[in-house]
């Protein structure tokens, strides 16, 4: 349908540090690849990020006048990457690391000062706004961790006639301003890694810590349709057996990363496969009018309505970590100082796997890897994005305003 009030896309963008180059990848198929193999354009209502994925998100919100130039700037961008752009690492963040775990302020153990300024001169934030107003995106939400409760704060900038969703859930907080450069490090900034970083009068921090994958906020927005980008891989079945050799600091270290900043994102998907069975189920057992009577009833408790979300998830095929892994083993990395390239190695655990690593290696060789699987990956599931852009071109008219809790179909999953 042309009519863009009957449906609403929202392109959800995870966290994962460097891992956010196979994010550039999937937004390089989207939106050049396929681009042309459709003959026309994507588009996109709502834009939600987390962690690298704000600082892709914002990248990409910004340029969707323009979203081929703009994905290829992006991409370029990440090839390009060396350490030192982003992580700010000197004999002094070293001695700071000791006062760190004795008890001094969470400074972080990398000076930020590379990566904002990465942030700040890269990304045409006034863009977003004229983006707005000109109707081809309608909201932009980041997510960060507010440090002193520990809740979920949602930074939302909406368009003309789109307002902020009246209603939070239990530990999350919406707030309505316009998107910046420090609502995107605030994201992006991994605990102890980085320094929280200051909005108004409240720190915040990584928001993956809660939401990696901000499926949410889209969602309270109104989305109909929505795209995830993980950056982890899907695990299935059970695990191979392994050796029962104590495994070293760096490994346990990068399987807690991965079970705070990844792991979210199979939750979420699991939860929402529950409820579509719950409303599925309804329909079943009271008929066609249950949607509506629940609806109603939803409506009179709190304001909102339920409606169905078609979901298509694109995902790693392969390990990013064991891919760090294989590249750091190999010498890959040039870029970066010395202390930092010491830093990178030790990281590796001498295993199969560096999934500490792999959110740090800010490398534009390692990027440009990621960027091609991320391609790949999209380009496999072509059939699939192309039968979603349909359903999405086809879709019933949408509810008006956002609308939470949320009813969606089984996941198309890569």
């Amino acid at each position: 349908m042309s009519d863009r009030s009957v449906r609403r896309l929202a392109i959800v963008l995870s966290g994962g540090g460097a891992r956010g180059a196979y994010e550039a990848g999937v937004l390089s198929y989207l939106f050049d690849e396929l681009t042309r193999v459709r003959g026309r354009g994507i588009q996109v209502d709502i834009v939600c990020g987390t962690s690298v994925g704000a600082i892709n998100s914002a990248f990409l919100a910004a340029h969707l006048l323009d979203p081929r130039h703009g994905v290829r700037r992006l991409v370029e961008l990440w090839q390009t990457l060396r350490v030192e752009r982003v992580l700010g690492f000197g004999w002094r963040q070293a001695s700071l690391v000791p006062r760190l775990f004795a008890g001094a302020g969470a400074a972080g153990v990398f000076d930020v000062t590379p990566m904002a300024r990465l942030v700040h001169q890269e990304i045409p934030w006034r863009a977003i706004s004229r983006t707005m107003r000109s109707g081809a995106l309608r909201a932009l939400s980041i997510t960060c961790t507010e440090v002193s409760t520990g809740r979920t704060v949602l930074f939302m900038q909406t368009g003309p006639g789109t307002g902020l969703p009246g209603h939070s859930p239990p530990r999350m907080l919406m707030r309505g301003e316009r998107i910046g450069p420090k609502h995107a490090l605030a994201s992006a900034s991994i605990p102890l890694l980085f320094p929280p970083v200051a909005i108004g009068r409240q720190l915040y921090m990584d928001g993956g810590l809660r939401q990696n994958t901000p499926i949410a906020p889209a969602l309270r927005l109104g989305a109909t349709h929505v795209l995830v980008v993980g950056t982890s891989r899907l695990v299935r079945g059970v695990s191979p057996g392994t050796s029962l050799e104590l495994p070293t600091a760096s490994f346990v270290l990068g399987k807690i990363m991965n079970a705070l900043l990844l792991d979210h994102l199979d939750t979420d998907l699991a939860t929402v496969e529950l409820l579509n069975d719950c409303i599925e189920s309804g329909r079943l057992a009271y008929g066609p009018r249950f949607e509506a009577e629940l609806n109603a009833a939803a409506a009179r408790r709190n304001g909102h309505s339920l409606h169905q979300v078609s979901p298509l998830v694109i995902r790693p095929s392969e390990g990013i970590g064991v891919l760090a892994g294989e590249f750091l083993r190999r010498g890959g990395i040039k870029s970066g100082t010395p202390v930092t390239r010491r830093i990178l190695e030790w990281l590796d655990s001498g295993g199969k796997e560096a999934d500490f690593a792999s959110y740090l290696l800010f490398d534009g060789e390692f990027a440009r890897q990621l960027i091609e699987l991320g391609r790949s990956d999209a380009r496999a599931q072509r059939d699939h994005i192309l039968d979603f852009l349909s359903e999405l071109d086809s879709a019933p008219p949408a509810p008006s305003g956002p609308g939470s809790p949320y009813s969606i179909p089984p996941p198309a999953v890569g």
